[in-house]
């Protein structure tokens, strides 16, 4: 596995000043030699100028969060990250990597939960290359890497966990994003480490059920929503009665014996639970008749 070598080049400016007056040399000696006739000085004058020459092909330019991978005729011999104008041996091939932080989207992927229903989900991933000679010469194209390893990992981590949480389930895809979130980085992370890449972030940007089944999902989470929802009035009506019934007792109000107390406990839970106006009935004779 090739690592990154970080290779320190001449400073371009100063090569600059060299090869100029390298070159202003090598022309007047030129010059001289064709005065005075010397075929030997003309000669090695032209074969001055000529590697003079060859030597401004040295020059590049790194950018600022970019690097320069320097290859020697086809081996590795080390990546430039210093910004500015620099120079290295002409005979050097020069890539440049961007090591600017990315994102990248997924598109909507059709996928399977744990149990089985078919989901609709997207995620969005932040990274950037931290190993230019992995990210080179270990993977054919590290940015579509990037992008397939991505959406495999995606779909993985959603066969995993269910879309929502049931009775006994723990994590779920939508009721524990930050969980889900960290478990989608960590995937990501060991498929392209290998690619000299770091998973900042990722975190799901799109996720819903399918639309041949959210129809049903959706009648389904109502009806829980309800089921919920008259479970707390029936516990909340429950202890108001009870409270009721315990504080006549305690203060000496009225006293009911069983039969008027049951009477008295089904009227309030009528009251307390029902989702109509109640209409109270007037009783204008004994409590007993």
């Amino acid at each position: 596995m090739t690592r990154e070598n970080i290779r320190n080049v001449p400073s371009g400016y100063l090569m600059l000043v060299v090869i100029f007056i390298a070159e202003a040399a090598m022309i007047y000696w030129f010059i001289r030699s064709l005065q005075a006739f010397s075929i030997s000085g003309i000669i090695a004058a032209g074969i001055g100028m000529t590697l003079v020459f060859i030597l401004w092909f040295g020059f590049f330019m790194v950018h600022p969060n970019e690097a320069r991978v320097l290859q020697l005729f086809g081996a590795y011999t080390g990546t430039a990250r210093e910004p500015g104008l620099r120079w290295a041996n002409p005979f050097y091939t020069k890539k440049a990597v961007s090591v600017r932080v990315r994102n990248f989207e997924s598109g909507k992927l059709k996928v399977n939960d744990s149990r089985g229903s078919p989901i609709e989900i997207a995620a969005v991933v932040v990274w950037r290359v931290v190993d230019t000679a992995e990210a080179i010469f270990e993977v054919d194209d590290f940015e579509e890497f990037v992008t397939i390893q991505s959406e495999s990992a995606l779909r993985n981590l959603s066969t995993t966990y269910p879309y929502e949480p049931h009775e006994g389930d723990g994590v779920a895809l939508r009721s524990n994003p930050v969980e889900i979130a960290h478990a989608l980085r960590e995937e990501i992370q060991d498929r392209l480490e290998e690619a000299g890449v770091n998973v900042i972030e990722a975190r799901i940007s799109h996720l819903a059920y399918s639309p041949e089944i959210a129809n049903a999902m959706l009648r389904r989470q109502q009806a829980s929503a309800v089921i919920a929802a008259r479970t707390q009035i029936v516990a909340g009506a429950v202890g108001m009665v009870r409270m009721a019934l315990e504080q006549l007792d305690s203060e000496n109000i009225v006293d009911l014996d069983e039969e008027r107390k049951a009477a008295m406990v089904g009227n309030l839970l009528t009251v307390l639970c029902s989702e109509e106006t109640v209409r109270p009935v007037l009783n204008s004779g004994s409590l007993y008749s």
